[in-house]
């Protein structure tokens, strides 16, 4: 019989739309105004902190919705924006500068959609609010770096073959000079390091009597270095927003050496700077215990050495070879030890325990040392208007190496445990290949975002009831039936976009549904129009209902379909906004193509499948 579906399709368009709609049900509660305080610098906050935070707001008479400790961080809910900023001031005063106090918005969702995973849709930066960061990769020092890195792997090839140099040092910021002490040896050490560093242009001093190599790294060896530089360091600032719990940020490349950072959510541009510009790491490095350390007094080392300080101010001179950087660090952890002094607890990867491994068999009873380095806004711009990166060392901890180490061992002499959680999170979250510097910051309030949303609203609501009052007159009952399709496609999009753990609605987002709602009336249309046609031609209602159907899918696939790959590529090739687009477009055409091919057929077959009908009100 024409125009009938079973009791599983009507089941399974019913459950579709009941469990899109359930977690579309979030979005209604919107956010509440929140402030989050966490401890500065891996410092934790307790419910002591919470009486603090409640007795506070009590005494200048703000009123909050809760206030409670989760996970070592206290969220306090409002109900304005206005009381909101007034707390932070307050709360700021009372618990001073061990904790971070930023502002937030926090999910209003009942508890009972919570459970089941229900939540509201992420929003970005232009809905939201929250920080936007332009940053700017080094290139300069990841140059700097590489070169070093060289002029020592230059070093120990050339001791291993006993090649005797006189001295190995960096020409500008992308070559190393080599000078050996006759002609003999130039030839030998060319060819060896001609056949260790293919990526390398070496070529031998024609001046007389001076035996100088100097290798080059070629264009395309530092094309590499530099995307390899701004690519880590995206990867690393990822893996460090995630691990201090800023919700779906974004981080992407801008140009030949910028970082786009957005964190939603966050309106507090000093949170997001320490969560952004600590770019500490550690280097493992042997100590000269033979070198004067009265002379080192007066910043006189060794050949082969140089001088760091302690924590007190005291001279260490150490080799300047590095046995290990923390770019070998697979994990970090803090911890006590038996005699409850802080510590990091550091796993190594397998080269870099190999490394560990070699170094402490040969060196057993010398002191190791471990240096703490970060990078820092010296507050000084150069002649192009970049801020200048300055590097502090200090060490931070000399043992002895009792016996051979490998992949798993512990650093101590740290000052407190606060400090030592704080340094495990950035190095488990990796050291930043180069340093990075701001050059560009603004703060979009959470009133400019409701804006957004209200507008992309109105927008919305408008465009449907200016096509679903077209549907009514046009196609009068079956113009109702559309419209249902036209909401329940809405709710779709919802409940998808909120189910999606990795997508975000923006702005353009909201664009994006608009068009589809235009869309999915288009393919209503086109069924509505072929079963007119099939009407005209004399075929009887249930025949042209059938007819009107068949007909009418293959243009709807073909027409979605291509806008589908287009949407496909846009997200593939954008950026930002675009991604945004394209995500709800794509949906959305999906969700248009259910709604209009089994959505209204659904509701056709239910009202007039396997009955006597003379007249269509089409």
């Amino acid at each position: 019989m024409l125009n009938r579906y079973p009791l599983w399709k009507y089941i399974m368009v019913m459950l579709v739309i009941a469990v899109a709609a359930l977690y579309a049900l979030p979005n209604i509660y919107g956010e509440d105004p929140a402030i989050q305080i966490t401890g500065a610098r891996g410092a934790s906050v307790d419910m002591a902190t919470l009486d603090d935070v409640t007795q506070a707001l009590k005494k200048d008479n703000l009123a909050y919705k809760t206030a409670a400790l989760e996970n070592g961080t206290i969220l306090v809910r409002f109900n304005d924006t206005d009381t909101q900023i007034s707390a932070r001031d307050v709360i700021s005063e009372a618990l001073g500068k061990n904790t971070i106090v930023a502002l937030n918005l926090a999910p209003a969702t009942p508890h009972w959609l919570e459970t089941i995973g229900a939540s509201p849709m992420k929003l970005g930066l232009d809905l939201r609010g929250g920080v936007h960061f332009l940053m700017e990769v080094d290139m300069d020092a990841a140059m700097e770096k590489l070169v070093g890195q060289q002029e020592e792997a230059f070093r120990t090839e050339l001791r291993e073959e006993r090649l005797r140099y006189r001295a190995i040092r960096p020409i500008g910021r992308d070559g190393v000079e080599v000078l050996m002490r006759n002609a003999e040896q130039l030839a030998q050490a060319q060819a060896l390091l001609e056949k260790n560093h293919p990526d390398m242009i070496f070529t031998a001093s024609d001046e007389p009597g001076r035996f100088a190599i100097t290798a080059m790294f070629t264009e395309a060896r530092l094309q590499e270095i530099r995307n390899y530089a701004v690519e880590q360091n995206i990867t690393i600032l990822r893996n460090r927003v995630n691990e201090l719990g800023v919700a779906e940020p974004l981080v992407q490349r801008q140009g030949a050496n910028r970082i786009v950072v957005e964190l939603p959510g966050v309106q507090d541009t000093a949170r997001a700077k320490e969560i952004l510009g600590a770019t500490a790491t550690l280097e493992f490095r042997e100590v000269d215990d033979k070198a004067d350390l009265a002379a080192a007094a007066n910043g006189r080392a060794p050949a082969g050495s140089e001088i760091k300080q302690d924590r007190d101010g005291r001279p260490v001179v150490l080799k300047k070879r590095v046995i290990l950087s923390g770019a070998s660090i697979t994990d970090a952890s803090s911890s006590v030890d038996e005699y409850g002094r802080p510590q990091v607890n550091i796993s190594l990867d397998s080269e870099g325990g190999n490394k560990m491994s070699a170094f402490s068999k040969k060196n057993i009873g010398k002191l190791m040392a471990t240096v703490f380095a970060e990078y820092k806004d010296s507050g000084r711009r150069n002649a192009d208007g970049k801020v200048i990166l300055s590097k502090h060392e200090e060490v931070i901890n000399q043992a002895t190496i009792q016996s051979a180490l490998g992949r798993n061992f512990r650093i101590t002499g740290i000052d407190s445990a606060a400090e030592a959680h704080n340094l495990a999170l950035l190095l488990r979250a990796g050291a930043l290949i180069a340093p990075i510097s701001i050059v560009e910051e603004r703060t979009i309030g959470p009133s400019m975002g409701q804006q957004n949303i209200d507008m992309g609203i109105q927008a919305c609501i408008w465009g449907m009831l200016a096509v679903m009052l077209f549907a009514v007159v046009y196609y009068r009952k079956f113009g109702l039936i559309a419209n249902l399709a036209l909401m329940a496609n809405l709710v779709l999009i919802i409940g998808i976009m909120s189910m999606i753990p990795g997508a975000t609605m923006t702005l353009p987002g909201i664009a994006g549904i608009v068009l589809t709602v235009g869309m999915a009336v288009d393919a209503n249309v086109l069924i509505f129009e072929r079963i007119r046609e099939e009407l005209r031609e004399g075929r009887n209602p249930q025949q042209a209902i059938h007819q009107g159907y068949a007909n009418a899918f293959s243009t709807i696939a073909d027409a979605n379909i291509t806008t589908l790959i287009t949407a496909i590529i846009l997200f593939a090739v954008g950026t930002g906004a675009i991604k945004g687009f394209a995500v709800t477009l794509s949906i959305g055409i999906l969700t248009s193509m259910f709604t209009a091919i089994v959505g209204t057929r659904c509701v056709v077959n239910f009202l007039y499948g396997g009955k006597r009908i003379d007249k269509l009100s089409i």
